[in-house]
């Protein structure tokens, strides 16, 4: 486990202490997207309510982070499936070499 350290970040244009054991450039990167995304409704709504532009900001990435859990769903959905049937269509393919393995045997 990684030693937790405090990380400097600036978002929305307000210097924040965080306390984490993950990597700073990863810290950083998220800072980075939260400002992209604060930005982007700030432009979309003219809001001057910091309040109000990192609520909504909130929603969006929550709103984008639960579609991608879906999409994710579906795809391992799909993947279980396919594995299945091409377990399946090993198993027959196996089968049917072991019963000529027999009949040669024979």
């Amino acid at each position: 486990m990684k030693e937790e350290r405090v990380v400097e970040i600036k978002v929305f244009g307000q210097t924040f202490s965080v306390k984490t054991d993950a990597d700073e450039d990863h810290i950083q990167t998220v800072a980075q997207y939260v400002n992209e995304k604060m930005g982007e409704v700030l432009r979309k709504t003219r809001s001057v309510s910091t309040l109000n532009v990192a609520i909504l900001t909130a929603l969006n990435i929550a709103d984008d982070l639960l579609k991608e859990k879906e999409q994710r769903k579906a795809l391992l959905r799909e993947v279980e499936v396919k594995s299945k049937d091409l377990v399946d269509k090993i198993n027959v393919r196996m089968a049917g070499k072991e019963a000529k393995k027999i009949q040669v045997v024979e």
